[in-house]
């Protein structure tokens, strides 16, 4: 590739994420180291724009389930399926503003199987109260985890009684048989 070439796309990339607010992006595969240092990334950037301490404890909390997530989830490893620790999984994450709110937009690939799980586990929280949230949360709490689970439905209900507004979340069809991209979005 001219290298003239590439410095003009990865510029296009900057000048975009400028235009769109974006106050941290990570590409990647995500690990518990990986996501530590970024935590501290992301604590640090979100003090250092002011955000007030409510909102800074709701955007680090939900950066760190959707990282999570993304670690105990994708369908991409470099680790066996089947290892419950030191997974390194990819996927992406990016913060950003819009207006007078801060979004988080987290994006990794899902065994396709799994998509119908995840539409019924965050339907039904696009129209919960927080009151409900807060509920479910307890009750999810003093509960035994689904077999198979890594507490993923815990961090969906952390992220949705974090949240400002509903969560949002899309799927889309991937090139690779059997995998779908899953999006997920949480507005703060």
């Amino acid at each position: 590739m001219n290298p003239n070439m590439m410095y003009a796309q990865y510029r296009e990339f900057c000048e975009i994420a400028c235009k769109r607010h974006v106050i941290f992006y990570y590409v990647g595969y995500f690990s518990q180291s990986i996501i530590s240092a970024m935590a501290d990334a992301v604590r640090m950037g979100v003090e250092h724009i002011g955000a007030a301490s409510q909102t800074r404890r709701r955007l680090f909390s939900s950066f760190v389930e959707m990282a999570q997530n993304i670690v105990h989830y994708s369908a991409d490893a470099l680790t066996p399926e089947d290892r419950n620790d030191r997974e390194m999984r990819h996927g992406s994450v990016c913060i950003g503003i819009h207006g007078e709110k801060y979004f988080l937009i987290c994006a990794n690939p899902i065994k396709t199987e799994m998509a119908e799980q995840l539409r019924e586990t965050l339907e039904p929280l696009r129209t919960m109260t927080i009151d409900e949230i807060k509920a479910a949360y307890k009750k999810m709490l003093q509960s035994d985890a689904p077999e198979g689970s890594k507490g993923a439905g815990l961090g969906l209900l952390t992220m949705a009684r974090d949240a400002s507004e509903p969560l949002e979340f899309d799927f889309a069809p991937s090139r690779e048989a059997g995998i779908t991209m899953f999006y997920l979005k949480a507005t703060i």
